[in-house]
């Protein structure tokens, strides 16, 4: 089952950043978090990959050209023009990438990789979120209840702190949990092919006409992961995650 990745958006939202690259290539430690979400996948054996690119797509490119580069030791002879790979260890990943167009909708983006998943069920996350949801576990839910569409729902804990209140009085500060909030679409989807049907063309946004008609038509379940989940939205996002990241308590880091 080949797993595709939403990599093309702005992330204006965390622009510090995203103005010099794509929000999927900001790093988390010393790799960028399209390198953290391909870990995750690749730890429960899916190693096949269809990128989804749009905005600063080349660096991205040449991230996976450059790869060893990045994740090797290496010798340079200069006079010779000559580069040896001193430690030649690499993901046994296939990693396919599409320029789904700088302006195109999230299910724009989905309609036009579907040349290279074919007439097969794929998998489906965001390049922005990482989790320590159990891949095999979703994927099997999702087999078992047969409809065409499932996503992982989610709780994300608030930003803002809560107001326990009693009429006008407030009787209490405290730090908002996940239990205040209402479920969320936390990615992480498994799909069957006959969801490129409810695509119609670039401007469609995936989370409205297919999955709300897949939910109209009782073709959406969704995978409830009570674990972590984080996306990475803002700098406060990234910090929180590097800080996980370095004291070596991340809880995606499943491999």
């Amino acid at each position: 089952m080949k797993v595709v990745i939403l990599a093309g958006g702005f992330g204006t939202r965390i622009s510090e950043e995203s103005h010099l690259k794509p929000k999927p290539m900001i790093e988390i430690g010393d790799q960028p978090i399209l390198w953290h979400i391909m870990k995750i996948y690749s730890s429960y054996g899916y190693n096949d990959f269809v990128v989804c690119l749009g905005y600063k797509a080349y660096m991205i490119k040449e991230f996976f050209s450059d790869y060893f580069l990045h994740t090797s030791d290496v010798a340079f002879d200069l006079p010779k023009n000559e580069m040896t790979i001193l430690n030649n260890y690499s993901e046994p990943w296939k990693v396919t990438l599409i320029d789904t167009g700088l302006n195109t909708m999230t299910g724009g983006r989905v309609k036009r990789i579907q040349p290279y998943i074919g007439n097969e069920p794929f998998m489906l996350t965001y390049g922005d979120g990482v989790s320590d949801v159990n891949i095999k576990e979703l994927v099997e839910f999702h087999q078992q209840n047969g409809k065409m569409a499932t996503l992982t729902a989610i709780r994300p804990e608030g930003r803002f702190g809560v107001l326990d209140m009693d009429g006008n009085k407030i009787q209490a500060f405290r730090e908002k949990s996940r239990d205040d909030g209402g479920w969320i679409n936390g990615g992480f989807m498994v799909l069957q092919p006959e969801i490129f049907d409810y695509i119609a063309d670039d401007s469609t946004v995936f989370e409205k006409y297919p999955l709300e008609t897949a939910a109209a038509t009782d073709q959406l379940m969704s995978y409830k992961h009570e674990g972590f989940w984080q996306c990475m939205d803002t700098q406060r996002d990234k910090q929180k995650l590097e800080e996980l990241w370095f004291e070596n308590k991340a809880p995606w880091k499943v491999w």
